[in-house]
């Protein structure tokens, strides 16, 4: 089989799906790209078994149809050339492939097409289907991601739960020091069904998803999910298991809110926790009516920090601690210019909410356990 391709087209779609390849693959073949011909369509495989990805391109001037696994090392090297037209002639039977450039030729024999894995396929007797529009799932996606664990005992907890209803999509992560209830309610199902998606397709998705309003296709069982948008389909293994009831965790009754610009906090607490024990990472926030003070201190290099900012709080005052690193990520996926801050004893947890929503059919809470602070 033989065509005639864009050099830049091609690296473009084979970046787009290289990083689901492992550096540490279990079988030899799965180093290679799978490139199947037909008729002027090129579609191109990347697998690591528990996540697929496919991409599909047009071609020019092809002959033949047939599959072939290709080394995707070698092909990546595709980035040092400049935009020009690539011929490919490949022999299924030897196996040899002859890629000719403007300037030159590069031939390797390469590897059975048949050999490559087959990607998952959904049951059809469990199957659920569901479309959204791309916007929502990428935000869905980039709005909890980083609030997954890592965690080998537990490992529902290194994926995002999606949870769908006839009402709205519910998405939630945790690792169990903080935690992020995303919900959108102009995204509805017919039934109640969820699945937990691992991390790294998830992080496949943010990489791949357009910031658009095309539709995404869902389809899963108990076991695994495919994802069809654009040029694209994921195909991947879910995390067996069932997710902890996030909701017992949620605080029903904060009663003190505290009400401060996002960038301004951000900033103190990125300036502050330089000078936190690097062992605890702990940052004070002392609350009273019209301030916020912030501090840190290492009493092994006798060193500490504080910072006062401007705040509205409702509330009895208060001095509540944190990992600094974990409310720097909590602030830092907070998009609105203000946050609020909803407390009601040092020993609780906090939540932050958004003063002001992105898109009126977004929900967002984020949870954080607070660390006990040394009077």
């Amino acid at each position: 089989m033989n065509f005639v391709v864009s050099s830049t087209d091609l690296l473009n779609h084979l970046q787009a799906i290289a990083k689901v390849i492992s550096n540490k693959n279990t079988l030899p073949i799965l180093d290679n790209f799978l490139f199947e011909l037909k008729g002027n369509l090129l579609t191109i495989t990347a697998s690591d078994l528990e996540t697929t990805l496919v991409t599909s391109m047009e071609v020019d001037n092809a002959e033949g149809e047939g599959v072939i696994a290709v080394d995707a090392r070698r092909l990546l090297k595709l980035k040092d050339s400049s935009e020009q037209p690539l011929t490919f002639n490949i022999n299924t039977e030897t196996l040899s492939v002859d890629i000719l450039s403007e300037s030159g030729k590069f031939s390797k024999v390469e590897q059975r097409g048949e050999d490559y894995p087959k990607p998952q396929e959904i049951d059809d007797a469990q199957k659920n289907e569901i479309n959204l529009n791309s916007e929502s799932l990428l935000s869905a996606i980039n709005k909890t991601i980083f609030a997954t664990a890592d965690d080998d005992l537990r490992p529902v907890m290194n994926g995002v739960l999606f949870s769908f209803t006839p009402d709205y999509l519910t998405v939630v992560a945790s690792d169990a020091h903080k935690m992020v209830r995303y919900r959108r309610t102009d995204v509805k199902a017919d039934n109640e069904a969820s699945f937990i998606l691992p991390q790294k397709p998830a992080q496949m998705l943010k990489n791949l998803l357009p910031n658009d309003e095309s539709e995404v296709k869902v389809s899963f069982d108990s076991q695994n999910a495919i994802f069809e948008f654009a040029n694209f389909t994921q195909v991947c293994r879910l995390v067996e298991g069932k997710y902890p009831n996030y909701e017992a965790v949620i605080p029903k009754d904060n009663p003190f809110k505290m009400t401060i610009d996002r960038l301004d906090i951000y900033n103190k607490l990125k300036m502050v926790s330089g000078y936190a024990n690097p062992a605890s990472n702990l940052v004070k926030l002392s609350v009273s009516p019209s301030e916020l003070k912030v501090s840190a201190q290492d009493l092994d290099f006798s060193m500490s920090a504080f910072e006062r900012l401007k705040c509205e709080y409702e509330g009895e005052e208060m001095e509540i601690g944190f990992k600094a690193l974990f409310l720097l990520e909590i602030i830092s996926n907070l998009s609105s210019t203000d946050v609020v801050v909803e407390l009601s004893d040092p020993t609780r947890a906090a939540l932050f909410l958004p003063l002001e929503k992105e898109n009126e059919s977004e929900d967002l809470l984020m949870l954080l356990m607070p660390m006990m602070v040394n009077q």
